[in-house]
């Protein structure tokens, strides 16, 4: 025998049983975005490798240890896999002047990649549905997107998600307070990591997100950039703590989160759960004011978020959510005119809008009966040759207690779902 070929390390595939439950997710963000006036975009999963470097950062881990790039051998293109959803979603909206006449609430969803350790929650391929927002300067779409998250969770069965945000100000007030961080740190050489000295000169607001037990301390007693804030910051950020605090929506501020891209200015947040171990953040996103222009569009303020999918999948598994995809019907024949009126007969019953599966590759009438249990369909439609000739079908319920019974086919409908 061949040997088999195995998947590769960090990419993996969803399982029949388990998409129902991705379903229900992927149908239910679907619907609380077009609650808030979203509209779908999908780009390509490959783009230029500029993109990212220019938009996400250069000094970043997803860049400079993450992506998965190549040059194509064909014209010598430099392509990445995309490793986030915005900066293509950037790209389009520059390309296409999408925001000439109006501004755009546009979502998307797909795999993202990543060359990251594999662990519970963080695979190499991933699954995000992100949302942006462009052509809006206030506090009020950020707080709405927030709150779009807040109404999501619910609708999912998700509790005890907790909101941290931040705002990290503007570009020439992180200039300004980056100097002094970078000041700050140099006191504590001794106490910094090799990943801390690493970022110490390129990016240093990321010294702040570590988790090393022995930086914590220090972390927390580092100058915090909202005291040197400028008042237009400050309002923007009082802006949207008022918002949510209206809309009844809790958080607390975490001085300490950047999030670790670049593009990001003023609202940073991150929505997080104790219940998926170190991989606890399902969500994040903020505001990035400027990332359209350093894209080659007009100045363009602009917000928006990522889900992780799967974050969020094993946060609905704990909270004891399910869901299932099982037939209405599966189709039982036997006698020579049922066999030859079985497929037509399935066919009606689709067209009523009922999912029917129909027994295939032969068999007796006790063993079309056993698969019939174990499909999980609610009813065995049984099709012999009386009930062809009689225009009926006979309907067993196969989930709940209840007695056999004949029908006329246009009424097989209108009894399951009664």
């Amino acid at each position: 025998m061949a040997q088999k070929i195995q998947s590769i390390k960090g990419f993996y595939d969803i399982l029949p049983e388990a998409t129902p439950l991705w379903f229900k997710l992927e149908d239910t963000a679907r619907q609380v975005l077009a609650q808030y006036g979203y509209n779908q975009i999908r780009t390509p999963v490959v783009e230029s490798t500029e993109l990212f470097v220019r938009s996400v950062g250069e000094h970043t881990d997803i860049v400079e240890k993450e992506m998965y790039a190549w040059m194509d051998p064909l014209n010598g293109d430099k392509l990445t896999l995309r490793p986030e959803g915005t900066a293509g979603t950037v790209r389009a909206v520059v390309e296409h002047s999408l925001t000439y006449n109006a501004p755009q609430r546009l979502w998307y969803t797909g795999p993202m990649f990543r060359h990251e350790n594999v662990q519970k929650g963080r695979q190499r391929q991933f699954h995000q549905i992100g949302a942006e927002a462009f052509g809006y300067a206030g506090p009020d779409v950020d707080a709405e997107q927030i709150i779009l998250l807040a109404r999501l969770w619910k609708a999912l069965g998700i509790a005890d998600v907790q909101l941290q945000l931040n705002t990290i100000g503007d570009a020439e007030e992180r200039a300004a307070y980056r100097k002094t961080l970078i000041a700050y740190f140099e006191q504590y050489m001794d106490i910094l990591d090799e990943d801390a000295k690493r970022r110490l000169h390129t990016n240093p607001l990321r010294i702040l997100d570590s988790k090393n037990p022995r930086m914590q301390a220090m972390c927390e007693a580092a100058p915090k950039l909202m005291d040197t804030l400028g008042a237009e910051s400050k309002a923007h950020f009082d802006g949207v703590c008022e918002l949510l605090n209206q809309a009844g929506v809790s958080y607390v501020v975490n001085h300490r989160l950047v999030r670790g891209l670049d593009y990001y200015n003023r609202t940073v947040y991150e929505w997080v759960t104790d219940k998926l171990g170190a991989q606890g953040t399902i969500a994040g996103g903020g505001r990035y004011d400027g990332l359209v222009e350093r894209s080659g569009g007009n100045p363009t303020p602009a917000c928006g978020f990522g889900i992780g999918l799967e974050r969020v999948i094993l946060l609905m598994q704990e909270y004891g959510v399910t869901a299932s995809q099982t037939p209405d019907v599966y189709l039982v024949f036997a006698g020579e005119l049922a066999e030859k009126q079985a497929m037509s007969t399935a066919e009606v019953l689709r067209d009523a809008g009922l999912s029917v599966v129909m027994n295939a590759g032969g068999g007796s009438f006790k063993s079309q009966m056993k698969r019939a249990d174990k499909s999980g369909a609610r009813f065995a439609a049984i099709l012999g040759d009386d009930e062809v000739n009689a225009g009926e079908i006979a309907l067993k319920p196969l989930l709940e207690q209840g007695e056999q019974a004949r029908c006329k086919l246009a009424e097989v409908a209108a009894r399951i779902r009664g």
